[in-house]
């Protein structure tokens, strides 16, 4: 691995560039009307990329475990704080389906890519399994097919690199869906017109700005928004952790106690239901805080460049040029199946774009991507 100009233990100077570029990005998407339109998100993202391929940070570093571990976990209870409901519970039987159909899409693009590619990449019928596993639940799954197929080192660690490209590709994808006049004509957007109807952008601000607009904000705030999250953090993580050990799991167990300690013994899912759960029964609470969106929203987007790191174009070129090109017929197939499947349901384009990136991109990226355009409320 090349030598690069920041080492991976200098934490502050890591959390530093992180911190700062993730600020950067904030300021020119509420700044300039070029950056509001490609969102501030992915230039965090693609800024993030090119300091990774640039060698001027590592690739790896315990600094973005840090972030994954503790960021991440913190951002999502913040911003929930302020979701409706009820508005929940009547949209989340739509969603649900259109991620199983979403599914479908990714069983279909890993069979169809598996024929196309299997006289030229080895241990692709493997390979297929890990990816499909991984491209509908996440990376938990990831890992647990490429320990049971016990797949060489060398391949499944060409796998992570082509995955790690291809998610941070398709998450630019994502992002740019909404802005593009075909999918505007043929798709609702509901969402998306909300925004830009309460948040219209005011003469010499762009969308971006308008709708962060100034809140009073006390200490108080920041105090209990910060507090509570943390809390809901640790007692659902140590709640999921006792569920994992005590439900039973693995390849001699039923598949009924495995989908049950997939569910339950899920950390992400169990702090979303325990936040919620928190939400429905004290609703006074959270809406005398003020700041959890705004606070939250700054965390996922450190999220935003720490996704792009890992993704080394000069490792694809040498060990993997197949493999990115396997992983981006499923994703392209899981993509096109959803947008199908959201025509048919009369699904709006926000939903359909949130489904598919919750099969692709796993629990995290799903919970990250609400905040682009439409979804930020």
């Amino acid at each position: 691995m090349s030598e690069t100009l920041i080492k991976a233990d200098d934490a502050i100077t890591l959390w530093g560039i992180i911190v700062v570029w993730a600020s950067v990005s904030i300021y020119l998407e509420q700044r300039f009307s070029w950056a509001s339109k490609i969102s501030g998100a992915i230039i965090a993202l693609v800024g993030a990329i090119v300091l990774s391929n640039t060698n001027i940070i590592p690739a790896a570093s315990p600094v973005y475990d840090s972030i994954w571990g503790v960021i991440v976990p913190l951002a999502l209870p913040l911003l929930l704080f302020h979701v409706i409901i009820k508005k929940i519970w009547k949209e989340s039987g739509r969603l649900l389906l259109l991620f199983l159909l979403s599914a479908i899409g990714t069983v279909v693009g890993v069979t169809v890519s598996f024929f196309l590619l299997k006289d030229h990449i080895p241990y692709l019928d493997e390979i297929g399994g890990i990816i499909g596993a991984s491209y509908i639940g996440g990376g938990v799954n990831f890992a647990a097919m490429a320990a049971k197929f016990e797949t060489p080192g060398e391949m499944v660690a060409s796998t992570v690199v082509a995955d790690n490209l291809m998610m941070a590709l398709f998450f630019i994808f994502l992002m740019l869906i909404p802005a593009i006049n075909f999918f505007r004509k043929n798709y609702n957007t509901p969402h998306i017109l909300e925004v830009e109807k309460n948040a219209g952008a005011q003469s010499g601000q762009t969308l971006a700005e308008s709708f962060w607009k100034r809140k009073d904000i006390s200490l108080k705030d920041i105090a209990l928004a910060v507090g509570t999250a943390f809390l809901f953090v640790i007692i659902s993580f140590k709640i999921a952790a006792f569920l994992d050990e005590l439900i039973p799991s693995g390849d001699d167990v039923s598949f009924l106690l495995n989908l049950i300690n997939g569910i339950i013994g899920d950390k992400y899912l169990m702090l979303t239901t325990f936040t919620l759960l928190a939400l429905w029964l004290f609703p006074g609470y959270f809406d005398r805080i003020n700041g959890s969106q705004e606070i939250g929203t700054f965390l996922i987007y450190i999220f935003f460049v720490v996704i792009g790191i890992p993704a080394s174009i000069p490792l694809i070129v040498q060990n993997a040029p197949l493999l990115l090109v396997f992983v981006f017929i499923v994703a392209i197939i899981n993509m096109a199946v959803s947008l199908l499947a959201g025509k048919l349901v009369k699904a709006g384009l926000e939903e359909i774009i949130l489904a598919s990136n919750a099969n692709i991109g796993g629990p995290t990226m799903a919970a990250a991507l609400p905040l682009q355009k439409g979804g930020r409320t």
